[in-house]
């Protein structure tokens, strides 16, 4: 039998440009009084925008302005940010740590491949296993799903949840609580969903529509991989009262350059531009300039895209649709009203109980963000009551004085939009509450 002989590929020839011109970045505390200066060039590359966003915002810094230009093969940017206190970024562990990630040695874009969009996904992700959720959500759902966990005897050590339209999307990592390692008994696994399945799909025949659990490989960002759960789950489509202040998004073509421009109008927050682009994103849109600004509680953004495959929005449905799945983006991390910072000795089952109390004091959950360092949890949920209402302020104070003596709880009232002329200013920051440091200030403490 003859040979045939297969021509040979250099396995670092798909990085070759990049070698040659590698990014450079700079962090710049001189240029301007009141932020840091962070610029980024670069060979240009499919989704390098929101690779760099990601970047700066699990680090929990806040973008004020941002100048982005990546037309034709090179990718510059221009990012001012201020740390959560609104100070410039002076931490010498955080500035390397972005010229690290950033910067020639940190080109490696693994961590933005999506897995499969599944309904309920399961993989082992070093010492942990990684569940997902996503369902129809209702007073007490994350307090059944925690108990499953609880009484299979898994170990909850991180997990953030988001609802929105009457839709949950949850992402937890779980491990042993005998091992603390990850569970990789195909029995044990099969068990648990099995039983997740039972309560995500509730006493409503509907809900079996909707509610799945199967297993899946590969790994991604937590806020990204929300973003996706919720947007296959078409959240974006259903019309409910939302919290805050309404998104005003324009989207126009502009003829001459050949690129569609959309505004985006609306109250500033942590995390804003990054689900914005995250959604166009995963849309397949690409992001060739932007301008982003804010001004006290509000921000301006203005993005200037085409589709992937060149062409812009040119039918009244598609952009449409892309408005309305930039409003869902905007409003699934909005959360108005009381949030609860609670401080633990990790143990098993310990969100499990929380949850299990805040039940009780008929509270419901609208988003969640846990966390595990070292032996400590911190647990934030955001809480309205069974009905979507605010909360009343005795219940607080009840759940406060139930759980206070066994745990330290940080009780905190996000003002709502409307207050902020009056009360905006008056030594209120940004106008916003930190909303999202369930994962991004971790990072200083493990940043070697």
């Amino acid at each position: 039998m003859a040979k045939v002989y297969w021509p040979y590929f250099d396995p670092e020839y798909e990085n070759l440009s990049t070698r040659i011109n590698p990014p450079s970045v700079s962090i710049d505390n001189t240029s301007c009084k009141e932020c840091t200066l962070v610029k980024v060039d670069s060979m240009n590359k499919p989704g390098i925008l929101l690779e760099v966003v990601q970047v700066l915002t699990d680090l929990d810094l806040t973008i004020t302005k941002a100048y982005i230009s990546s037309d034709g093969g090179w990718f510059m940017d221009v990012f001012h940010v201020t740390d959560q206190q609104g100070n410039k970024v002076t931490d010498s562990k955080t500035i390397d740590y972005i010229e690290k990630v950033l910067g020639p040695k940190g080109y490696a874009s693994a961590s933005q491949n999506t897995w499969p969009g599944k309904r309920v996904g399961v993989h082992s992700l070093g010492d942990h296993t990684s569940i997902e959720i996503i369902a129809r959500d209702r007073p007490g759902l994350l307090s059944e799903v925690s108990a499953v966990l609880a009484d299979l005897h898994f170990n909850v050590v991180a997990a953030e949840a988001w609802t929105h339209n009457r839709r949950i999307a949850c992402v937890l990592y779980v491990n042993d609580n005998k091992t603390s390692r990850a569970v990789d008994d195909p029995e044990r696994l099969s068990t648990m969903e099995e039983q997740l399945n039972l309560v995500l799909r509730g006493c409503e025949q509907e809900d079996e529509k909707f509610a799945r659990t199967s297993l899946s490989i590969g790994s991604t960002h937590v806020d990204r991989r929300l973003h996706q759960m919720l947007f296959a789950d078409r959240d974006y489509e259903a019309v409910t009262k939302v919290d805050g202040s309404v998104p005003k998004i324009t989207i126009e073509n502009c003829e001459e350059k050949g690129y569609s421009v959309v505004n985006v109008s609306c109250e500033d927050r942590a995390k804003l531009m990054f689900d914005i682009v995250c959604t166009l994103t995963d849309m397949q849109y690409i992001v060739f300039h932007a301008t982003i600004t804010s001004s006290g509680p509000h921000a301006s953004q203005e993005y200037f895209i085409r589709h992937k495959d060149g062409c812009i929005l040119d039918s009244e449905g598609e952009k449409e649709r892309v408005i309305k799945c930039l409003e869902a983006a905007i409003h699934r991390r909005v959360s108005e009203g009381w949030s609860l910072e609670l401080c633990a000795k990790d143990r098993v089952g310990l969100l499990s109980e929380v949850t299990r109390i805040l039940r009780e004091h008929g509270l419901s959950v609208t988003r969640a963000g846990v966390t595990t360092v070292g032996e400590q949890a911190v647990n934030v949920f955001y809480v309205r009551d069974a009905s979507g209402n605010p909360v009343d302020v005795k219940t607080i104070e009840a759940l406060r004085g139930e759980i206070g003596h066994s745990m330290m709880i940080n009780v905190k009232n996000k003002v709502p939009s409307k207050r902020w002329k009056e009360e905006g200013q008056a030594g209120t920051g940004t106008g916003w509450a930190k909303t999202s440091f369930f994962f991004g200030n971790l990072l200083e403490k493990l940043l070697p």
